[in-house]
C-alpha cells in the first residue's frame, strides 16, 4: 500500500458501485475518511486550485512573452502559451510528485487508485487533458471522483 493513501483503499474495484444504502460523504464506499488527512477533496478546494494554476502559467508565461491587451491576436497567443504551461506544469507536477503548486499550497495530492506511489506520465497525461475539456472534470460521482480521476484511476486526497 502507497504511504500516500494510507490503508485505506481496498485494492482493484474499491470504486465500483454499491447497494449498501446512500452514501453519507465522498469517499465513504473506498473506505477513505469524512474529514482531515486522506479524505476526498472537496470540489470547491479542487476548482479554487485549477484557478491558482492558470495564474501561476499566466504569471510564468508573461515572463516571456508580454500580454498586449489591445491586440487581440497577441492576447490569443498569450492565451495559447499559458494553456501549454499549464499543461506542462500540471502533467510534470501530477505525474512525479502527485500535485501542482496551486494542490500543494492548498493540501491535496493526487494518487493512483491502485496504491502505487507515483501517477506518472501515462496517467497524468490523459487526467490532465481531460481536465482541459472541463466537462469530464466536471462530472462528478458520490465519491468524488470526475470522469478524468476515473479514466486515470486516480483520486484526489486532502493531505492535511
Amino acid at each position: 500500500m502507497s504511504r500516500w493513501t494510507g490503508t485505506w483503499l481496498s485494492g482493484p474495484g474499491a470504486g465500483h458501485e454499491s447497494d449498501e444504502g446512500p452514501v453519507r460523504y465522498r469517499g465513504e464506499r473506498l473506505g477513505a475518511p469524512e474529514r482531515g488527512l486522506g479524505s476526498v477533496a472537496s470540489t470547491g478546494i479542487r476548482l479554487g486550485a485549477l484557478v491558482l494554476d492558470l495564474v501561476l502559467a499566466s504569471l510564468v508565461t508573461s515572463v516571456f512573452l508580454r500580454p498586449d491587451y489591445d491586440d487581440p491576436s497577441r492576447m490569443w497567443q498569450f492565451n495559447v502559451w499559458s494553456g501549454v504551461v499549464w499543461l506542462l506544469i500540471t502533467v510534470a507536477g501530477v505525474a512525479l510528485a502527485g500535485f501542482t503548486p496551486a494542490k500543494a499550497l492548498l493540501g491535496m495530492r493526487v494518487v493512483r487508485m491502485d496504491g502505487q506511489p507515483l501517477v506518472g506520465p501515462f496517467r497524468a497525461i490523459p487526467r490532465t487533458l481531460l481536465v482541459a475539456l472541463v466537462i469530464p472534470a466536471a462530472i462528478v460521482d458520490k465519491d468524488g471522483r470526475g470522469l478524468h480521476d476515473k479514466v486515470a484511476g486516480t483520486i484526489v486526497l486532502r493531505t492535511r
